[in-house]
This record gives structure tokens, C-alpha cells and sequence, in this order.
């Protein structure tokens, strides 16, 4: 089962983000846990690391918050040595458009090969803007 994350406004999607499967949602915030929060779950990225990730939304209010965490978080992956694409499906998108990972960063991609992280943050902006929640489907 994929997870996708999305804004609506009534009945009309706004944007949306593929994530993926629900594992590799999970291995995304299992690795920043491990590498940045030194395995104390949620001590320095809460919204994020905290918030469950099945049938929830994050408020406006919240991606505010996560989209700050977010960009720390970029900040800081992008200083760390990159590791193997957890899925078959990251691996063979990152073999088709020729992405060789340089940082930790650039481990983490959604299903069209776009950063994760980058696409996030730019859906956080769009759920302040349009005063909306990101949906967890």
C-alpha cells in the first residue's frame, strides 16, 4: 500500500506527493531518528517524526512548524555521506534518470524520482497559503 500525501480544497485536489510505500515512509524517518535525533525519537523533529502516518493530516498550523523541520533536516542530510536506496522501485527510478546519490539527501526521492524532501517543503508552503491540510492517503 503506497502513501500519498495531498491538499484538497472542497473537492478538488490541490498537489500531492507520492511517497511511495508505507516502509519507505517509515525508513525516511527511521533514518533521520538514527542520524540526526541520535535515536531519541521526535527530540528534535516532532511534527515530522511523531505524527502517525495512516489516516491523519498535518493543519496548516503544524506544516508551518514541519516545513521548518524539513528544511533543517535537508540542511543537515545534505552533510552526510550517502546510503543504498531502500527499495527496488527507488533503485530502478534512480537508474532510469541517472541519479547517483552525492549525499543522504539525495537518498530519499518520491515515485517520479523528485527530492523528497524539496517536495514536501514545497507542499507545506502551499497548505499555509491555501490555508488547508496535507491529507495522509
Amino acid at each position: 500500500m503506497g502513501l500519498y500525501l495531498c491538499i484538497f480544497d472542497d473537492s478538488e485536489e490541490l498537489d500531492g506527493v507520492e511517497v511511495g510505500y508505507y516502509d519507505d515512509f517509515y525508513w525516511f524517518r527511521n533514518t533521520i531518528t538514527k542520524e540526526l535525533e541520535r535515536e531519541h525519537l521526535g527530540s528534535k523533529f516532532p511534527v515530522l517524526i511523531l505524527h502517525p502516518d495512516s489516516d491523519g493530516h498535518w493543519t496548516p498550523e503544524e506544516c508551518v512548524t514541519l516545513e521548518n523541520e524539513l528544511t533543517a533536516i535537508g540542511e543537515l542530510l545534505k552533510k552526510l555521506p550517502p546510503i543504498p536506496f531502500n527499495s527496488d522501485w527507488q533503485k530502478s527510478i534512480a537508474k532510469s534518470i541517472g541519479l547517483r546519490p552525492a549525499n543522504l539527501y539525495d537518498c530519499f526521492i518520491d515515485v517520479d524520482g523528485e527530492p523528497l524532501i524539496e517536495r514536501l517543503i514545497n507542499l507545506c508552503k502551499l497548505a499555509q497559503k491555501v490555508n488547508r491540510p496535507i491529507m495522509f492517503q
